[in-house]
C-alpha cells in the first residue's frame, strides 16, 4: 500500500513539474522572481525532450509500482487520467522534438512578455 501511494505521489509531482515547465513562464510574468526556479526546470524539460532521455521520475515511479506488486497502470483515478498525459503510448522521437520546440516557443513568448513588462516598469521608474 505504501509503495502504491508513493508511486501515485511521484506521478502527481511529475505531472505538476511538467505543468510548471510548460506554463511556469506565464506565472513568472506575474511573479518575476519565480523565473529563477522556472528557467532551470524549463531547460531540463526541454533537454529531456530534445535528447530523448527519460526523466528520472519515470523509473522511480515504475520501481515503486513494481514494489507495490502492480503489473501496470490499470486502476485508480491517477493512473487512468494522468498517465496518458505524462506517458503517451505512441510517443515518437519526432513528437519529442515537437514537444521540446513547443515548450521553447511557449516559454519564449512568456519571457518576452515578462521582459517587456519589466522594461516598462524600469522606464516608468517603478
Amino acid at each position: 500500500m505504501l509503495y502504491r501511494v508513493l508511486a501515485d505521489l511521484v506521478l502527481v509531482v511529475h505531472f505538476l513539474f511538467i505543468a510548471f515547465v510548460v506554463a511556469g513562464g506565464f506565472a513568472a510574468v506575474r511573479w518575476p522572481r519565480l523565473a529563477w526556479a522556472h528557467i532551470p526546470c524549463f531547460a531540463w524539460g526541454a533537454l529531456i525532450e530534445f535528447a530523448g532521455w527519460i526523466c528520472p521520475l519515470t523509473p522511480l515511479e515504475n520501481d515503486l509500482r513494481i514494489a507495490s506488486g502492480q503489473a501496470g497502470y490499470s486502476g485508480g483515478f491517477i493512473e487512468h487520467y494522468l498517465l496518458p498525459v505524462i506517458y503517451p503510448g505512441a510517443l515518437t522521437r519526432e513528437m519529442q522534438i515537437w514537444l521540446g520546440l513547443s515548450v521553447l516557443a511557449l516559454n519564449a513568448v512568456a519571457y518576452a512578455w515578462l521582459l517587456r513588462r519589466l522594461s516598462r516598469g524600469a522606464r516608468s521608474g517603478r
